[in-house]
This record gives structure tokens, C-alpha cells and sequence, in this order.
């Protein structure tokens, strides 16, 4: 079955696994920027990031089949760091009309702090002025539920945002319901240490159903498995469910939202 990965940082995953998952099926991936395993010192930095992101990587996907898109941002990791985020933030559009740049993510919290918040809401202006898509990170294990609801509140506050053209990742059984209720898209992550394993994401399907709903690997620098998507095929297989549901969930759903950006083809 052909699936869309939403969310795969594939500058931590060496060219055998782009192999392994186009023989699994996987037909486009959806890269947000991220923190590196550390904090890096300069905007140029983040200009050569975003060069490998938008120059590099979809070269690497090529030569596989596999359609590579990313989103641009600096990662709440780093948003301490205020004035560095805002070189960051300004140096950005260079880069929004490159051809496979869907928007702005993946922005959010980690320790919701104030200093994180402000970042993240300027992140967001520059979504709006751009009128750019918004890919949120929402906070690990114990920091998730103030986090998920301080970001949705900022969010709800701000009459600009179309909640269409969001997709709130990272969602867990404690915080699914408040990002679907309030017209968000929601992302499950399928993460063997801190986020959720196929079985919990099949019971949050079961319990929801697919509207607005796609999971996404999120394989990175740490313990992670970029094919967790064809996992969790196999999980909703086990249970009976249709191929067209679990299409919808992994194929549908993620070319739909994408779809809304115009550098996003994909049939």
C-alpha cells in the first residue's frame, strides 16, 4: 500500500533507509526542521540547514521514487536563544518559494516557557504574512498537556489562523480530543520512547475515526523507525479494518492537508 510520511527528519538517516522505504511503499515524506542533537550558534547555521533541506535531501529521495517536501522554522529547543531566533525568522523567506517548501514548522513549545511562546507566535506572523501552512511540535511526556493547550489557546486567540492549514503533531490520548474538537489536523506519532506505538494510534483511530487524522514516523537522530508507518498498516489489517480507511489515515489524509500548499503535487 502507497503512504505519505508527514513527519521525517531524513538528514539523521543514512541513503539505505530512503531504500527501505520506498520498498515498503512509501511514496512522499514531509521533513520539518529541527534541532540538530545540539544548539547551533549562527543564522548560518541555519541557511546551510535549510539548504540540505530544500537542495540536498530531495535529490537523496529522488533516486528512490520519493517525493521530498520540508518546513522551515527554528525548533522550540532553540527559542531561548530569542535574538537568534529572530535572525532566523527573518532570514527565512529566502527560501519560501523554493520548490518544495510546504510552510512554517515544526514550531511549538518544549518547556513552555515565555520565552518559547514569543517565538512561536512570531513564527506564526510570518506564517500569516506568507500565508504559509503551520506544522506544530507539541511537548514530550510530562510538559504535552499544559503545552498542547497553551498552543492551541494562542492559536484560538488569534482570528488570522485558519485551523484548516494546521496540523498539530505529536497528539497522545490526553490531547487528541482538544486538537480535533477545535477544527485542527492532528498527527500521531509512531515512537518507541516518548510518543505513542501502533497499537495506541489504531485505538485513537478506532475511538475518533480518520477525519483529520495521519500519522507519521518522526525518525530522527534518536532510538526511532522511519518504516513505523507500514507498522501501523499492519496493525489496522490485523483488526479488520478496510483498505480504504487505513488508505484515508496514511495516503489521503496527509495529500489532502499537503494539497493546500502549492508546491505539494502528488496524485
Amino acid at each position: 500500500m502507497d503512504y505519505i510520511d508527514p513527519h521525517l527528519h531524513m538528514v539523521s538517516r543514512t541513503t539505505d533507509d530512503y531504500e527501505t522505504l520506498a520498498r515498503m511503499g512509501c511514496v512522499a515524506i514531509s521533513e520539518p526542521a529541527f534541532w540538530a542533537g545540539f544548539d547551533r550558534g549562527s543564522v548560518d547555521s541555519f541557511r546551510d540547514y535549510f539548504r540540505q533541506l530544500t537542495d540536498f535531501e530531495p535529490k537523496r529521495a529522488a533516486q528512490y521514487g520519493i517525493a521530498h517536501y520540508t518546513w522551515l522554522c527554528i525548533n522550540a529547543k532553540e527559542a531561548e536563544n530569542v535574538s537568534l531566533s529572530r535572525e532566523v525568522i527573518a532570514m527565512i523567506p529566502e527560501f519560501l518559494e523554493c520548490k518544495n517548501v510546504l510552510g512554517i514548522g515544526e514550531i511549538g513549545l518544549n518547556k513552555n516557557t515565555r520565552n518559547e511562546a514569543t517565538i512561536f507566535m512570531e513564527h506564526v506572523d510570518l506564517a500569516v504574512k506568507y500565508r504559509q501552512q503551520i506544522l506544530i511540535h507539541t511537548p514530550h511526556l510530562e510538559d504535552k498537556y499544559q503545552g498542547t493547550r497553551m498552543i492551541l489557546d494562542m492559536l484560538m486567540e488569534d482570528s488570522r489562523i485558519d485551523r484548516s492549514r494546521v496540523l498539530v503533531d505529536h497528539v497522545e490520548e490526553h490531547t487528541i480530543e482538544h486538537v480535533l474538537e477545535n477544527g485542527f489536523w492532528a498527527g500521531m506519532t509512531l515512537y518507541p520512547v516518548s510518543k505513542c506505538t501502533p497499537q495506541r494510534a489504531a485505538d485513537m483511530i478506532e475511538r475518533y475515526g480518520p477525519e483529520r487524522l495521519m500519522a507519521n514516523s518522526a525518525g530522527d537522530w534518536g532510538p526511532s523507525k522511519p518504516t513505523a508507518i507500514p507498522d501501523l498498516i499492519m496493525e489496522l489489517k490485523k483488526r479488520g479494518h478496510s483498505k480504504e480507511l487505513i488508505q484515508r489515515v496514511v495516503f489521503e489524509n496527509p495529500k489532502t492537508f499537503f494539497s493546500q500548499s502549492k508546491p505539494f503535487l502528488h496524485d
